[in-house]
């Protein structure tokens, strides 16, 4: 349980991907990293820590220098599935917030819970805009089931409507305007200040460890916050090794496809990685002999619905690291980075184990294939195995995390030396 209650606390702080990425960049700040601007290109090959972000809601951090070696990168994700707040509902009984579907949730999970609203605003200014993170920081909402007695076939299935079923409640008709004045209170301006938002509903719980045993921890946006803190804890903590540069990527809109400024097809990472390198040359010498771990979760083997799974290839809590495979290249391991990634956990002593689909069965895609398709290099997709993946409260195991980042932090201390076909992990 080393690392168990500094991710429940890195969660807490992390109710939406711009909250993740201001997280982390205080954590590297206080770990020594300076910030850079993308503008900053000349000093992001000086074999300093730094780190720079795109959108407000990615972040990229490197560290070390490797005169012959590659780059040693994990690659994670900020946003989970959630609602995205458009505006306010009054009525003459009650308050609500209009919303919109992020990713693909489980909609049930949301109801009846204690919700808040988090995310960023954006100013007028004598001067222009300026943009502040805000998170009301309170169970302020909730989203009530119907009643059984109104409702008497919702236990024999019942289909969702968004536009009616899931909106938000805030108070009565007395709480008219009050979520906005609670957000421009928190950043300390006023209603009429503010032009625009990037607002969303977040689930208010705080995390847990559960479990007889306390071995499982309960939590909101373990998907993929648990990966993103496995890889910021190993990146900080492993030494250089002169062999790799180390790189730490965090892209935000994984749920939604990747594709924009700041996902993991934009072209943040190629941008990045050229500017460390300091010249095309050196660039594609580098990305020859580096090596990329796509960070995001796993679906763990369900105690009540094993016939879900592929009976051969369906890790459980507390079994170890999962290696996720896909024919189709939906992840992007083969037996080669496979081969490489053991290497690593067996120098650590973790456990490994793997997971594929069902072969009558479509699994969701990672942004490590996405991001290749950008920076080729050799990648696997590996994960913590989890339960009740995109619910808005997701189970794992607390050892998981512990294995996976120890073998991160071995990965992250070493590089890789190719020549044709053979590999050479030093």
């Amino acid at each position: 349980m080393a690392y168990v209650n500094q991710l429940l606390d890195f969660i807490n702080h992390s109710p939406t991907a711009f909250h993740t990425v201001n997280t982390i960049k205080e954590m590297l700040e206080n770990a020594g990293y300076t910030e850079l601007a993308e503008s900053d290109t000349a000093a992001f090959s000086d074999g300093g820590k730094h780190f720079v972000t795109r959108g407000g809601s990615s972040i990229i951090a490197f560290k070390g220098r490797a005169e012959k070696g590659g780059f040693m990168i994990t690659a994670s994700h900020s946003d989970s599935p959630c609602f995205k707040i458009k505006n306010e509902l009054s009525g003459a009984s009650y308050t609500r917030l209009a919303t919109e579907r992020y990713g693909g949730m489980i909609l049930y999970s949301w109801l009846d819970r204690p919700l808040s609203v988090a995310g960023r605003i954006v100013v007028k200014t004598d001067d222009g805009i300026k943009t502040h993170l805000v998170n009301i920081e309170k169970a302020a909402l909730t989203i009530p089931s119907v009643a059984i007695h109104l409702n008497r076939g919702v236990n024999d299935g019942y289909k969702f409507n968004p536009a009616t079923d899931l909106l938000p409640l805030a108070g009565t008709a007395a709480a008219k305007g009050a979520v906005m004045s609670a957000i421009a209170d928190q950043a300390n301006v006023k209603v009429e200040d503010i032009i625009s938002h990037d607002l969303y509903l977040y689930n208010a719980e705080q995390g847990r460890v559960i479990g007889i045993n306390d071995d499982m921890l309960l939590a909101p946006r373990i998907d993929d916050l648990g990966c993103v803190y496995a890889s910021l804890r190993a990146f900080i903590d492993a030494d250089e090794s002169g062999e790799s540069v180390s790189v730490l990527a965090v892209f935000d809109n994984e749920e939604v496809g990747s594709e924009t400024k700041q996902g993991a097809a934009s072209t943040f990472l190629d941008f990045t990685l050229k500017a460390i390198a300091g010249s095309d040359e050196k660039y594609s010498a580098m990305l020859y002999h580096s090596f990329m771990v796509s960070a995001d979760n796993a679906h763990a083997l369900h105690p009540n619905h094993p016939e879900l799974y592929d009976g051969s290839n369906a890790p459980i809590l507390g079994g170890g690291v999962v290696v996720k495979y896909n024919a189709n290249q939906r992840y992007t391991t083969d037996a080669i980075s496979d081969a490489i990634f053991t290497t690593f956990a067996d120098r650590t002593g973790v456990k490994l184990q793997h997971f594929s689909n069902r072969a009558d069965m479509v699994g969701g895609s990672t942004l490590g294939s996405i991001s290749n398709t950008r920076v080729a290099m050799s990648t696997i997709d590996i994960g913590l195995p989890q339960l009740a993946m995109h619910s808005a409260t997701e189970t794992a195991a607390v050892s998981d995390l512990d294995d996976m980042i120890a073998v991160l932090k071995t990965m992250y201390s070493s590089g890789i030396q190719k020549s044709g076909e053979d590999i050479k992990i030093n």
